[in-house]
């Protein structure tokens, strides 16, 4: 299947995300999985999956540097929404062990740091999926900006959009109206939530991304490059 044929069967219910996602279901059954950070703007995505069909896999790249209010409220929003297939992706422990023995690889080589905490290991468990999930969406920053709801990769996988165009706005809006628990540190100033220890609050007029590997040309961790 290429981009076309796929937007020939989705084009009838890109706008709708519940029912985009119980089609690209019906498509790609267990091929496919639902990547999710559980951060600030998570919990959307997840209930519309939720509500789609609740056994969905859902990937969580668990790296080891995760902010523990994170970790705590992946398994609140768990058992709130009935989620039933979540899978922790981690890193290799020799990778740990051989490129960050202490810890602190994120402080002098960012990108080595998400190599092996992130890419890598999200690459070793696609593998057996044909297409993605993500909570992306072109208002969280410029080198967003273009983003389309269907995208295919290089390798001929795919990459689903539900909330591509959404707003800020909209997103905060639909999560008020569902009744749906925030993300602790989103009152706190964090807009968008990664690794602690690359993660800094966002400051009145910034991008929500503008938060994520602060001081660094870096703007993505590389594993929707």
């Amino acid at each position: 299947m290429d981009i076309n044929q796929l937007e020939l069967q989705l084009n009838p219910v890109k706008d709708d995300p519940v029912a985009l996602l119980r089609k690209t279901h019906d498509i790609f059954g267990k091929k496919l999985a639902v990547l999710s950070s559980f951060g600030a703007e998570s919990v959307l995505l997840l209930a519309m999956v939720a509500e789609a069909k609740k056994n969905i896999r859902i990937l969580f790249l668990n790296t080891g540097k995760h902010f523990e209010e994170t970790l705590a409220y992946k398994e609140k929003l768990i058992e709130v929404l009935g989620l039933t297939n979540i899978v922790d992706v981690t890193p290799e422990k020799q990778d740990i062990d051989h490129y960050d023995p202490t810890g602190e690889l994120w402080a002098f080589d960012a990108d080595a740091c998400c190599r092996i905490r992130k890419v890598e290991p999200l690459q070793r468990a696609s593998l057996s999926y044909k297409a993605l999930v993500t909570g992306r969406k072109r208002s969280q920053a410029s080198t967003r900006a273009t983003m389309q709801i269907i995208e295919q990769r290089q390798d001929g996988t795919f990459r689903i959009n539900p909330l591509a165009f959404w707003t800020a706005e909209d997103i905060q809006k639909e999560i008020t109206r569902r009744h749906l628990p925030p993300h602790p540190l989103v009152s706190h100033g964090y807009l968008s939530i990664g690794c602690e220890p690359c993660t800094r609050p966002v400051q009145e007029g910034e991008e929500a991304r503008c938060g994520r590997w602060s001081g660094l040309s870096k703007t993505e961790c590389g594993i929707h490059l």
